[in-house]
């Protein structure tokens, strides 16, 4: 009888009962693999996965790849009454136009200075930022400073630039009160060619910094938070594991992000400029952008305009394809 008893004791202990069987295991059954050769098994599986593709698939199909018939017309004089395919081909006569228009330098000038303004500055800006909010400990803070830069983005740059004329303001305008009073001068800020520059920056700064950090911030989430206490013990002060650790720890991510911020140089953003050109600063504030407008829009030159714009965008690939493949060369995670 003791012999049975230990016997039963002994299956209980290992899951096998008198209502169970012994040779069953009483692990959970894993669900069963789907096979990756039949797509509709596969698709049924992850239906839902699949479903929330389609608002991207349908916004980048209607409006990146459809306007994509109308480049064509960069190669013909389009005449909207004849249309797109009964318009006259004229091959790159609007490419050699442009080139050899005396605009192209000052627009290409203008475009370059603004984009490597914006790069050089605002770009390494929002990695700062993104380093010191990723110091602060305190977690009420911390989410209060992230809300307060995160909410000049949702503004409109109507309302950026409509507060930048408040603020700057010839006679009555408390920054260009306070900065004159400070230098000593009466400058019309908003109309200086030499101030155009620097307001375009600011606005840049101000607005799209914080927003930019969101990706850093997620990316420095990813960092291994042993090193850190490794580099406490070895006496490692914040700077150096910020040096050492921190940003080696979003190498990767700041090159993607650089390699994506170089393809769109040349894309100085219309509203903006517009809404700070007027005529005093135009012979600075003329870019590609505004240029496409003036020239397409008010004037009608349709197909001029898009060979403008269409230059605009192959430079834009050659620059990405060209970063990503200087990124490789040096041993670096690229885009692709």
């Amino acid at each position: 009888m003791s012999q049975l008893t230990d016997a039963l004791a002994s299956n209980i202990g290992h899951g096998q009962g008198p209502g169970t069987d012994a040779g069953k295991s009483s692990k959970p059954r894993k669900p069963p693999k789907v096979p990756r050769g039949k797509f509709s098994v596969h698709f049924a599986h992850y239906k839902w996965l699949y479903l929330l593709l389609v608002p991207g698939v349908v916004y980048f199909a209607v409006f990146r790849y459809a306007p994509m018939y109308g480049v064509s017309i960069a190669f013909k004089d389009y005449v909207p009454f004849l249309g797109v395919n009964g318009s006259p081909w004229v091959g790159t006569q609007h490419f050699q136009d442009f080139f050899s228009n005396p605009d192209f330098p000052r627009l290409l000038g203008n475009t370059l200075i603004l984009a490597f303004l914006n790069l050089g500055i605002a770009f390494p800006l929002t990695i700062v930022l993104a380093l010191l909010l990723n110091e602060v400990r305190l977690s009420i803070l911390k989410r209060t400073v992230q809300t307060l830069v995160y909410i000049p983005h949702f503004l409109s740059w109507t309302i950026v630039a409509s507060l930048s004329f408040l603020l700057f303001a010839l006679d009555f305008g408390p920054l260009f009160l306070f900065l004159n009073n400070v230098m000593g001068t009466n400058i019309d800020f908003l109309s200086d060619p030499n101030w155009f520059r620097p307001l375009i920056v600011l606005q840049e700064i101000w607005k799209n910094t914080g927003w930019g950090t969101i990706i850093f911030l997620a990316a420095l989430a990813t960092v291994d938070q042993d090193q850190y206490e490794a580099a406490i013990i070895d006496g490692a002060g914040r700077f150096r594991r910020v040096w050492h650790i921190t940003l080696p720890g979003i190498r990767s991510t700041i090159i993607v992000m650089l390699i994506l911020a170089i393809g769109q140089m040349l894309n100085t953003g219309f509203e903006q400029i517009y809404l700070m050109t007027n005529a005093l600063n135009r012979s600075v504030a003329d870019v590609f952008d505004t240029y496409v407008y003036f020239v397409g829009i008010t004037q009608g030159a349709y197909s001029y305009s898009t060979a403008v714009g269409l230059f605009k965008s192959l430079v834009g690939i050659v620059l990405i394809f060209g970063t990503n493949a200087l990124a490789k060369r040096f041993n670096q995670s690229g885009l692709f």
